[in-house]
């Protein structure tokens, strides 16, 4: 038992003591922040998470088949709320500009160097548009990648049987990318039906490590929604030996975060110690769009940091997300807003409020132009820590701005 006055205690979490004589008598509910810190500080190993955690029931994806028969076919497109709608011909040429002069017959041909060409162009596409989400508002993105893959299924109709096999893997990297930006938005509905239409297109054209990644993906999703088990659980299932070293090394990472949920430090530690051993042995087919994300240089350490604020260890947290920041590229504009955020909130939940507040004030035009829903969680829980301090000068002058771009992330 941890021999702590409130006094004590209250030095050690960064809340008053007043504030946690509320919590004591009854008299105020605990935040999850709290209970994380007071674990941490305690000694706990997770037991007051525990207390307080909470559960979300899901669906799991891979496997997850539907009594429509439309959705057993290859191409049909899952909704997306965005204002899009199912492509029309006219609209999948047009949207198809970036790759003219593939005439669409409904013959199939021999493969040639003109299918090898068209598969390469669109690759190279495939990696403009995810430049691209990384600086402008997710939704405005989605009608334009619904139609490519409109595009892809209507040049499936007449390539090869190879080329086609092409086709179907890259229309599953499209829509995973699309489960991502839907998220993004803050529609996880849209988000779980086009990862596993990823695992799908990807099974079609003969691989199945995307219906892997597709779990990794979906506890990306049981995570913000703060389910430890979920998470942990649809992770494990994604490390089976056979599958390639970097989407078990992304699952291990994924595992890292659902523990860190749960309070349990050491098993955080060992499945953050195995993402990094998988991620650093695994080879990316240069051929193919990485699985993933390709602007974290080491994301299993950047991923550590983020799971140290989980754990109640803001100050380490900080730290380690302040050590990886630059090593993320100039153009990751997106990752870097959402580790930025990650890297205030740490820093004011150690009680380094002016520095959070200088980092957070950096942030803000970023947060309002891009409105991403899962930064947005980070963004309101920097509020409810920053309002513990009205009477500092940095946070009543901030206070304004931040408002602003909470209002927009989530408006």
């Amino acid at each position: 038992m941890a021999d702590f006055s409130l006094s004590d205690l209250a030095r050690r979490v960064h809340y008053s003591k007043a504030q946690l004589s509320k919590v004591e008598r009854g008299v105020k509910a605990p935040s999850m922040e709290l209970v994380r810190l007071c674990d941490a500080a305690l000694e706990a190993d997770g037991q007051l998470i525990a207390l307080l955690s909470r559960s979300v029931p899901g669906g799991q994806i891979a496997g997850a088949g539907s009594t429509d028969e439309e959705e057993r076919l290859v191409w049909p497109l899952p909704h997306v709320d965005s204002g899009a709608r199912p492509v029309s011909r006219r609209l999948v040429i047009a949207a198809g500009a970036g790759v003219p002069a593939m005439g669409i017959s409904r013959t199939v041909v021999p493969a040639g160097p003109a299918d090898a060409s068209a598969v390469h162009s669109l690759h190279s596409l495939f990696g403009h548009y995810r430049q691209l989400g990384q600086d402008i508002e997710a939704g405005l993105m989605l009608p334009t990648l619904v139609a490519q893959i409109g595009v892809l299924r209507e040049l499936s109709r007449s390539a090869s049987l190879r080329t086609r096999c092409g086709l179907l893997i890259l229309g599953s990297r499209y829509a995973e990318y699309i489960g991502w930006l839907s998220q993004e938005t803050g529609d996880d509905t849209s988000a779980l039906s086009w990862t596993r239409h990823a695992a799908e297109l990807a099974a079609a054209g003969g691989d199945d490590s995307m219906a892997a990644y597709g779990l990794v993906r979906h506890a990306l999703i049981t995570l913000y929604r703060g389910d430890a088990g979920q998470t942990i659980g649809l992770a494990r299932r994604a490390q089976d030996s056979a599958l390639p070293a970097r989407i078990r090394g992304l699952a291990a990472q994924r595992e890292a975060q659902g523990h860190a949920l749960a309070g349990d430090y050491d098993a955080c530690m060992r499945s953050l110690d195995r993402a990094s051993i998988l991620l650093a042995s695994s080879a990316p087919d240069p051929e193919a769009p990485i699985i993933g994300s390709a602007n974290l240089a080491s994301s299993a350490e950047m991923v550590r940091g983020w799971c140290l604020y989980d754990l109640g260890h803001p100050r380490a947290a900080a730290e380690a997300i302040s050590s990886q920041l630059p090593r993320l590229p100039p153009q990751a504009r997106r990752t870097q807003l959402r580790f930025g955020v990650r890297r205030a909130l740490a820093y004011a939940a150690a009680g380094e409020v002016d520095h959070a507040c200088q980092i957070t004030a950096g942030l803000v035009d970023s947060a309002i132009t891009l409105r991403s829903a899962t930064v947005a969680a980070d963004l309101v829980t920097v509020v409810r820590t920053l309002a513990r301090h009205p009477k500092n000068a940095a946070v009543r002058e901030l206070a304004p701005r931040l408002g602003a771009a909470v209002h927009s992330a989530v408006s």
